[in-house]
């Protein structure tokens, strides 16, 4: 079996009540081989931008006076070959209707986390899965998507997903890079354009990508997937 991928999940505007109508899920996903080389070269980042090693990489803090900080930051995710990253954009939660699915919204919450990981998940790889952390009351509902996502890919012995873990977001420069990614599809996705140092990231990721942000790449597609989810009378679209 293969080398052992680290994937770095974290979501934006993910709680039912929040008044937002948009919502993303997302995952980077690199070797974890290269996890180290990757978390140092954020922080020399911070160093040559005379950035606190302590200070914590932020959508909400990309502003003018850090722009060309974030603006090295995505450059640096798109120009190594090492990273890739999918996106689960739910277009339209205000829509929902858990009761007709006999869930709770924490139950929906982590069938999109299924859907976001599965196309990641090959059979002759390892994989270790960290979740930036939600609350404390999560840990069975990550034993759960852990036994969920083995049984679809008939690992019964939990030979391929070997971890699945929350962490803090604070302590691993890589969960803070999905959180910029993240919050860029999610800024978006919800049609704000009142920044413009968030403007100047959303238009670099377009650039980078060749994607509008407002449809679906390719499900085989590597560095940047983007995945527009709507749910339907009939059933789940885009799974």
């Amino acid at each position: 079996m293969n080398s052992v991928m680290n994937i770095y999940c974290d979501e934006s505007c993910h709680l039912p009540n929040d008044d937002q109508k948009s919502m993303v899920l997302g995952a980077l996903w690199t070797f974890k081989s290269n996890t180290a080389k990757h978390n140092q070269a954020i922080a020399d980042l911070k160093k040559r931008h005379n950035l606190s090693r302590f200070f914590e990489i932020k959508w909400t803090k990309v502003s003018p006076s850090k722009i060309n900080f974030y603006v090295e930051l995505v450059n640096y995710f798109f120009d190594n070959r090492t990273m890739g990253f999918r996106a689960w954009v739910i277009a339209d939660k205000l829509i929902l209707h858990h009761a007709a699915y006999q869930q709770t919204h924490d139950d929906w919450y982590y069938k999109m986390y299924f859907y976001l990981l599965r196309n990641l998940i090959s059979t002759n790889r390892r994989y270790h899965i960290y979740l930036d952390i939600k609350d404390t009351r999560s840990r069975m509902k990550l034993r759960r998507l852990r036994n969920v996502l083995s049984n679809a890919n008939y690992d019964f012995s939990r030979e391929i997903i070997e971890r699945i873990q929350h962490v803090h977001s604070h302590d691993i420069g890589l969960m803070q890079l999905v959180d910029v990614l993240i919050g860029a599809v999610s800024y978006h996705a919800r049609g704000l354009s009142s920044s413009s140092a968030k403007n100047e990231i959303v238009h670099l990721i377009k650039t980078r990508t060749g994607l509008t942000l407002k449809q679906n790449t390719l499900p085989t597609a590597r560095k940047f997937n983007l995945c527009i989810w709507r749910p339907n009378p009939l059933g789940f679209e885009n799974v």
